[in-house]
């Protein structure tokens, strides 16, 4: 990224504030920007989106809440990631001029440009990305650093000691255009996610996946209490639920289809045989794009966060 430039000056109109004026040239190069308060906070809700939250969501698609991804229809910069954008005749409208006189810093949505930004909020997370992480283009911040990689994923908070990540349906503070080359995002980074997701129910712990196994039938289920037909209809709604996560979610997933099939099992007598089906799930979520080795451990994380007697 290049120091931003100056904007000509239109002399009918009063001079731009600055943090539009960088805005605008952050636009001018693809990346959907917006406003923040003093506080790096987004801006307030409008007065309709603020009254939208008792009587349901809003017609901008429940944007005060910020749980959908999708364009913002609301006029106003109120809805952070959701009302980043690249478009000057918004940016420089009425309601977000207003805003920009307010703005105490710019942020922009890292996943609407096809980027993610690694968040290294301290010393201690900047020497662990040094040693776990490929290089890439860093960008100083207050307290640490900003890695931004060329690719978008889900973003998560807290994937490691002072480490977010923020991607799709997140913002991130512009500190300027740092140095160094943006590289690929790589497994690594993804794999956070993957982790972060797959462990809260082992309280940390991490698990090996294990090797592919024969089809499930009666001859590796002898103590199943279940019909044929049942564990494999659960097992084929749960690969479909895999196989829709095409953008994101797909690790999640395949472990929650995991967790979810193990405690249908846990009153049956045992042994009931669902460590051959890890497979079947794993190779679900490699299609969507998840790595191996990371789709194996949320696997059996998911299977090992209930006590099943499968064996």
């Amino acid at each position: 990224m290049a120091q931003p430039t100056d904007i000509p000056r239109d002399p009918a109109r009063p001079a731009l504030p600055t943090h539009l004026r960088t805005g605008l040239w952050l636009a001018g190069i693809g990346l959907p920007v917006l406003p923040l308060r003093g506080s790096k906070l987004p801006m307030g809700n409008c007065p309709a989106c603020t009254s939208s939250k008792a009587a349901g969501p809003c017609q901008c698609g429940d944007r005060p809440n910020m749980k959908f991804a999708g364009p913002c229809q609301c006029p106003a910069p109120c809805h952070a990631w959701a009302a980043a954008t690249t478009d000057p005749a918004v940016l420089t409208s009425p309601s977000w001029f207003r805003a920009w006189r307010q703005a105490g810093a710019v942020a922009y949505h890292p996943g609407g440009a096809q980027l993610t930004v690694v968040d290294l909020d301290n010393t201690e997370a900047v020497a662990w990305a040094r040693q776990a992480l490929p290089a890439t283009k860093v960008v100083p911040t207050t307290r640490g650093e900003h890695w931004i990689y060329r690719g978008a994923m889900q973003s998560a908070n807290r994937v490691r000691p002072g480490i977010d990540i923020k991607s799709r349906m997140a913002y991130a503070r512009w500190y300027g255009p740092g140095t160094g080359g943006m590289t690929a995002l790589p497994d690594a980074v993804r794999a956070l996610i993957v982790k972060e997701e797959t462990t809260p129910a082992l309280r940390g712990k991490v698990d090996s996946s294990s090797p592919a196994r024969a089809t499930w039938d009666r001859s590796v289920a002898t103590g199943c209490r279940h019909s044929d037909t049942f564990v494999r209809n659960g097992l084929t709604r749960g690969l479909a639920r895999v196989a829709a996560c095409r953008e994101e979610g797909a690790g999640s997933t395949a472990y929650g289809v995991a967790r979810f099939l193990a405690k249908q099992h846990t009153a049956c007598p045992g042994p009931c045989g669902l460590e051959t089906i890890e497979r079947q799930i794993i190779d679900a979520a490699v299609a969507v794009g998840v790595p191996e080795a990371y789709a194996a451990r949320a696997v059996a994380n998911g299977f090992n966060a209930v006590a099943v007697r499968a064996s």
